[in-house]
């Protein structure tokens, strides 16, 4: 089962991702993205959350696993953002 203290680290990890997405997908939307190797890592980072969340859920409760999918979902639509985007 998982701790409370390891949903709140990833839960924590997913916000710094999500907070770094948004900064380069704003960074990306203002001015053609000319750093296309932060962007990327930007997009690395949101599939590692991700992937960590799906593998923690395996061993979440039922509200834990809520929690967690509700921050997948987040993760997943700002990646499906940044590679829409066209920059």
């Amino acid at each position: 089962m998982a701790t409370r203290q390891s949903v709140d680290e990833l839960l924590q990890k997913c916000e710094e991702a999500v907070l770094y997405g948004q900064e380069q997908y704003n960074s990306a939307s203002r001015q053609e993205h000319y750093d296309d190797e932060e962007f990327t890592s930007a997009l690395q980072m949101l599939e590692t959350a991700y992937n960590d969340l799906a593998q923690l859920a395996l061993s979440a409760n039922s509200e834990q696993r809520e929690l967690l999918h509700r921050k997948r979902l987040q993760l997943q639509q700002l990646q499906n953002s940044l590679i829409l985007l066209d920059h």
